[in-house]
């Protein structure tokens, strides 16, 4: 399975790009095909047998710690090279980088991201995706891996928008769901079976000193 990359003016990532100028979210319900979705599952799974993944932590820095009463999910970052199917979504992320590079003159410079697994019962409170410190990560790109999710299985992606409106997020494999970093706030509701998801983010350049 090797890397297919996608051209950025392609009529879903342009799709996205005006969604976001729009409303500051997108959400494509087939974004990516049954294919590469199996595959990023199976290696999610793979590395999560091999005690690859890891309890994730919230805060930054010194302050970085495991809180499982904030955040349950096990986590591990994506590296190019790593295998076939990581490497497919990591040129399609590309694609999308470039798209909102020219469709909103973002200046994103890079795309980090990681495998997520949520063991049944765990959750993520609600937060922001961009640090009080950190204004580097500027759209969020979540995409799920889940087959055959049903509404009771729990689970879903909370977004709290604007005029006080909530939207859930079933997630669904091969579901794409895309804002911008800082806007919306969300959370991650329990879910009653494991939940798996690749949760990344666009960067621009930093306000850090060198």
């Amino acid at each position: 399975m090797r890397a297919m990359p996608i051209s950025s003016d392609h009529p879903l990532l342009l799709r996205i790009v005006d969604d976001l100028a729009d409303h500051g979210w997108s959400q494509q319900n087939i974004f990516l095909p049954q294919d590469l979705t199996r595959a990023l599952a199976a290696e999610c799974r793979k590395r999560a047998a091999e005690g690859e993944l890891a309890p994730a932590a919230v805060g930054r820095g010194a302050s970085t710690e495991v809180r499982e009463g904030i955040r349950g999910d096990h986590i591990q970052w994506l590296e190019p090279g790593q295998d076939a199917a990581s490497d497919r979504y990591l040129s399609l992320m590309d694609s999308l980088r470039e798209a909102l590079n020219r469709g909103l003159f973002l200046g994103l410079e890079d795309f980090e991201c990681h495998f997520a697994l949520y063991p049944p019962g765990a959750f993520y409170r609600r937060h922001v995706d961009r640090f009080r410190d950190d204004d580097r990560r500027a759209v969020s790109a979540v995409i799920y891996l889940n087959d055959a999710w049903l509404p009771e299985d729990g689970g879903q992606l909370r977004m709290y928008l604007d005029d006080e409106r909530i939207h859930d997020v079933q997630p669904t494999g091969g579901c794409l769901v895309v804002f911008l970093s800082g806007d919306v706030p969300h959370e991650v509701l329990p879910a009653n079976r494991e939940r798996l998801s690749l949760t990344g983010w666009f960067r621009r350049r930093g306000n850090e000193p060198f």
